[in-house]
This record gives C-alpha cells, sequence and structure tokens, in this order.
C-alpha cells in the first residue's frame, strides 16, 4: 500500500485497500494529481506540469529553488528541441526564455549556471552536426523526466506531511548498496539475488534483476 500511494497508482492502492479491508492513507484526489503531473512531465509538458504543482501548493516551488530550476531547465530543453527540429530553426523562444526564466537563477547559484551553460549549448551541437557528446545527449533522455518527476513526487508528498520516498524503495536501495559492497569484497554471493516477488517459481523478474538491477528499475 505504501508504495502504490507514494508512487501514485489510485486504482490499485484503492482495489489493494478493498481486498485487504483498510484506509487508504492519503486522498485518492491528491494521489490523482500526482499522477496527472508525473505524466505531463514525462511527456515534456512542463508548462502544464509547473501549473498543476502551483495549483495543488504554491509554496512547493517557492520553498526549492533547485526542483523549480529543474523544472524549468526540462522546459528550456523541450524549447530547444522544437527550434532546433522547425523547419525555421528559430531559436529566439528559447533564447528568450532561458534570459527571463532561468538567467537570474543561474546568477544565484554556480550549480544552476553550470546546468544552464551545458543546456545551451544543446543550441550549438543539435543543428551543426546532429550528433553530440554524451553529456549533452543525457539531457535529451526520458530518464532525466522520470528523475525530475521522482523528485516533483517527493517534494509533493513532503509537503502533505507524508513520506517523501516509499518503504520499498528505501529497502531495495539498502540491498543493492549491500549486495554491490559484498561483491566488491569477493564475497561468495549467487549471480542472482531474487528479491522473493516472483510468483511461485524463482524465475527472476523484472524487480529482481541481476546484480543489483533490482534498485536500478526501482529507484528511478
Amino acid at each position: 500500500m505504501d508504495y502504490l500511494v507514494s508512487e501514485g497508482y489510485p486504482r490499485a492502492a484503492e482495489k489493494f485497500a478493498k481486498e485487504a479491508n483498510i484506509q487508504i492513507p492519503l486522498e485518492e484526489e491528491s494521489i490523482q494529481s500526482r499522477v496527472e503531473i508525473r505524466r505531463a512531465i514525462h511527456a515534456g509538458d512542463i508548462d502544464t506540469a509547473i501549473t498543476k504543482i502551483n495549483d495543488l501548493n504554491p509554496q512547493i516551488l517557492d520553498t526549492d529553488p533547485a526542483l523549480h530550476f529543474a523544472l524549468l531547465r526540462l522546459q528550456l530543453i523541450e524549447l530547444i528541441r522544437t527550434c532546433t527540429s522547425s523547419a525555421s530553426s528559430d531559436i529566439t523562444p528559447a533564447l528568450t526564455f532561458a534570459s527571463s526564466q532561468l538567467a537570474p537563477r543561474a546568477a544565484t547559484n554556480p550549480d544552476f549556471l553550470k546546468d544552464l551553460e551545458l543546456t545551451m549549448s544543446l543550441l550549438i551541437f543539435l543543428p551543426a552536426t546532429g550528433t553530440i557528446q554524451k553529456e549533452l545527449s543525457e539531457l535529451l533522455e526520458p530518464s532525466l523526466r522520470r528523475n525530475v518527476a521522482s523528485k516533483v513526487n517527493e517534494a509533493i508528498l513532503i509537503s502533505m506531511g507524508a513520506r517523501g520516498e516509499a518503504r520499498m524503495r528505501s529497502l531495495v536501495r539498502l540491498r543493492h548498496w549491500a549486495e554491490t559492497k559484498a561483491r566488491a569484497a569477493g564475497k561468495d554471493i549467487p549471480p542472482v539475488l531474487p528479491l522473493g516477488l516472483q510468483d511461485g517459481d524463482d524465475k527472476p523478474n523484472e524487480l529482481n534483476g541481476n546484480n543489483g538491477e533490482a534498485a536500478d528499475v526501482m529507484v528511478q
């Protein structure tokens, strides 16, 4: 239940609560709001995500400059993606957005400035070569959206007075850390350590993983 509620699976949480005859710890409406925000971020619709976050609680972004900057940087990346793929290749919208929304924030934090400079490099390398170095290509990967969406979800939960991360994620991360340490120390352990989440057999499923991959699945 903790995982379903924290990660935003309202229908599954409702079904589980009904079968187990327990109450869902958070209102279903709040869970659905987080689902909509997550979907918007995953789809690259950052403006909608920011609007929904502010509708839910405007203090979330006001009190977390790093999270707000991460969302705005995603929005800039989407603008750059659109500008460089259009026939006109007009980069004015991206430059205007970067100047008005990100530059003032970057001036207050060296990490923000570094991230902004890296992001702006996309304007040079994308149209010129079509292929870019790994550090830049990672900005275009869906994993960046997922990472920011996860941080947003955690911030919303904390603002509601709930646990920011599902206990299952913490346990899997701890298990992954212990397994990695054991392998590094040369301990004799099986190549696959199931989490015990499979149904009736010993075949590893996507959550069991191999050599600690379970943690990667759960914490992304």
